[in-house]
């Protein structure tokens, strides 16, 4: 029975070193366990006994390999990955997934099972969601486009608007706590963009493709390129530059990706970028200060048009 410490902890170090990388020659287990190989392979056999699927592989070495089994043994953590994994399921709530129950059941088992001094950890960081109006996403779905992703094969689904649809489907995504599904238009020969809990997947999938590149060669950039209005390398259709009567300072914290310079203690040139002039005057505008127009005459034009609607609007405005 003095052994049984020993003996737990060489077992959980095995399967830590198994879990690290594909294949390990028994020769190699024994020395980074400083045990025989016969030492190792009697533990093996005790994981085997705990349903851990260790295959044995064939060489002028032999060795072991943790494989995937039909059910799901006791997994291994350090402190930081059960830490991790507490916190991804208290804010699984907010990503729209649809996996709100299985996320508590989760983290209730995961918890139970945690040493002591890691439950504290996680009691002392308790995470509320705020509910949010955005649509949840049926956790089938997302599996059904993931599978479709993974497999290349084409994608037949009925969209919110009513259109059939047939896709290339090349990547599933979330952004702003939305799921979105990027895909090759098979009918209208360009990439676009689904909102996921808008989608009705159609069974069977259809025929593999081979896949082809994302514009750009990021789906990150291009998602966010296509929400921003802009091109595939990222750059505005509209470009203008004013003068404001305030700090660059201040000026800085609110120009997202324009370009600020100092003129003086309370005073800067910004150059900024929009999806449209009459966008990129109403950004401008935000800022609560004197606007010197530099150019071009584009953003002069979309100034006076804001300033013409705005006039409008003060004289219809109640009392």
């Amino acid at each position: 029975m003095e052994d049984m410490p020993k003996t737990s902890a060489r077992l959980l170090a095995l399967l830590s070193l198994l879990q690290a990388r594909r294949d390990w020659p028994g020769a190699a287990l024994a020395e980074r366990l400083e045990v025989s190989q016969r030492t190792v392979r009697r533990d093996v056999d005790r994981l085997r006994e705990l349903g851990y699927p260790i295959a044995a592989v064939k060489g002028p070495d032999g060795g072991y390999r943790l494989e995937p089994g039909a059910e799901l043994p006791p997994l291994l953590f350090d402190d930081e990955q059960a830490v991790a994994l507490a916190i991804a399921l208290q804010i699984a709530t907010t990503s729209g997934a649809g996996i709100d129950e299985a996320a508590v059941r989760a983290l209730n088992t995961v918890r139970q099972v945690m040493p002591a001094r890691l439950r504290t950890r996680i009691d002392a960081l308790q995470v509320t969601a705020v509910p949010s109006s955005i649509p949840q996403v049926d956790s089938n779905v997302l599996i059904a486009l993931g599978a479709a992703v993974r497999a290349r094969e084409i994608l037949r689904f009925d969209y919110a608007s009513g259109d059939p649809r047939r896709v290339e489907p090349h990547h599933l995504v979330t952004w702003a706590r939305r799921w979105y599904l990027v895909a090759w238009d098979l009918d209208r020969d360009d990439w676009r963009t689904f909102r996921a809990d808008r989608i009705t997947p159609r069974i069977p999938t259809g025929p593999r493709f081979t896949p082809r590149e994302v514009p750009g060669g990021d789906v990150a950039a291009f998602v966010l390129n296509r929400f921003k209005g802009t091109d595939s390398t990222g750059t505005w259709p509209c470009h203008g530059e004013v003068v404001l009567d305030l700090p660059a300072a201040v000026v800085s914290r609110f120009a997202r990706d324009g370009v600020v310079e100092e003129l003086g203690p309370n005073r800067c040139r910004l150059i900024l970028g929009s999806w449209s002039w009459p966008g990129l005057a109403a950004t401008i505008t935000r800022f609560d200060a004197d606007i010197e127009v530099i150019g071009p005459p584009e953003l002069k034009e979309a100034f006076a048009r804001l300033a013409d609607r705005c006039a409008k609007a003060a004289t219809n405005a109640p009392d």
